[in-house]
């Protein structure tokens, strides 16, 4: 479909990154967004770039795919330190026996499909994270985690958009879509109608409303997180450290809270502090119980942070899908109507991936990874047994 006119919705991470390449690859894009770019689930996410919370299967094939994308990027971008990149790496630190036996078995088969996770004993954990805690029983270290700024990152993506040629418009709250012949030809929106040849529907948590008032829903919802803020320190934490149970809490889809210490610092020299995940709706109330069990793990991990003042919370919601998968790819139902939505928590590091990803199969060439994982038509995204 070279050469169509595009029309992106949402101008966080995910709509930046497909409107790049899409823009460089000679469409005519339009990013549209009802409030401003990364404004939303971009601007409070913490930046990672992950492949230690990942398995065997498709979303570790779209991280290794964006973990070497990202370098590429970035260093063809003009302002390339607004990005904030930072290769610093990912330490998981499990604090039982039963979390160690269950760390090592998924370290191993990471390894076996092509992730460095590197055993770490007393020592090398102590000389990597001296202010880690002591009482530990296995750590595995992954070097090719790494840590972006996600307002900043999702900015220098729109930016190369628009070099590329494409344009920018904010305060357009999508009401519904123009339907000829069983292809959408336009959205209405408060601000005026938009016409083009395809719509990709990147709105993130907000994905799944967008479709139904597209008539194409798809099974998206808002997944809730918090994180603590500290005021700004010494170096103290110099990689993404945290337990072990992180990717039980990320695998889970249970909707009561789910938690485990996640600890790393920022350039400006804060430490953030997380992590939670609770199915509310889009009740955007922060929890102050839900914040203590964050402090508390936290806490737990690196001991020394005891006492050190809390500048500020903030939270956001995640685009969650129950199987854990993004959705890449044309609507079936649909004509016209593309998906590119669903990473919950990942979604800054798949960013770059899943716009390479949608890039080809909308130019009908096979993509540098099976996108048939991430397809629109299976179970958990058009709503077998759910409540669409």
């Amino acid at each position: 479909m070279a050469g169509a006119r595009v029309v992106v919705l949402g101008a966080g991470i995910i709509g930046a990154a497909c409107a790049r390449e899409l823009a460089r690859a000679g469409h005519a894009v339009t990013v549209l967004d009802r409030g401003g770019p990364a404004a939303a689930t971009t601007s409070h996410g913490e930046g990672n770039v992950l492949v230690s919370d990942k398995g065997p299967g498709p979303e570790l094939e779209l991280a290794q795919l964006s973990r070497r994308l990202w370098p590429e990027i970035i260093a063809g971008h003009p302002d390339a330190g607004a990005v904030e990149w930072e290769p610093k790496g990912g330490i998981v630190v499990a604090m039982t026996e039963a979390g160690a036996h269950e760390l090592g078995r998924f370290a191993a088969s990471q390894r076996a499909a092509g992730v460095v996770a590197e055993p770490m004993d007393d020592a090398a954990l102590a000389a990597a994270e001296p202010n880690v805690t002591r009482d530990f029983a296995a750590a595995v270290h992954y070097p090719e985690d790494a840590q972006v700024q996600p307002a900043g990152a999702a900015s220098a993506l729109l930016a190369g958009a628009l070099r590329a040629g494409a344009t920018l418009r904010t305060g357009c709250d999508v009401l519904t879509g123009v339907v000829r012949g069983g292809r959408v030809t336009a959205v209405r929106t408060s601000a005026g109608t938009f016409e083009a040849d395809v719509f990709v529907n990147a709105a993130g948590p907000w994905s799944g409303e967008l479709a139904r008032r597209l008539g194409a829903p798809i099974g998206v919802r808002p997944r809730r997180g918090e994180v603590l803020v500290t005021a700004p320190m010494p170096p103290t934490v110099f990689h993404k450290v945290y337990d072990a149970d992180y990717v039980g809490a990320v695998g889970s889809g249970a909707e009561e809270l789910q938690s485990s210490a996640v600890v790393e610092s920022t350039r400006a020299g804060t430490i953030l502090l997380g992590s939670s995940r609770r199915r509310v709706g889009f009740d955007d109330r922060i929890r102050p119980e839900v914040l203590s069990v964050i402090a508390r793990k936290a806490l737990r991990l690196f001991p020394c942070l005891d006492g050190v003042p809390v500048m500020r919370a903030y939270g956001g919601f995640r685009p969650y899908v129950p199987d854990h998968l993004p959705v890449i790819g044309p609507d079936p139902r649909l004509a016209g109507l593309w998906h590119a939505t669903g990473h919950e928590g990942a979604g800054i590091g798949l960013s770059v991936g899943t716009a390479a990803v949608l890039r080809d199969l909308l130019h009908d060439r096979k993509p540098e990874i099976d996108a048939a994982p991430f397809r629109v038509d299976r179970p958990a995204v058009l709503g077998e047994g759910e409540d669409l």
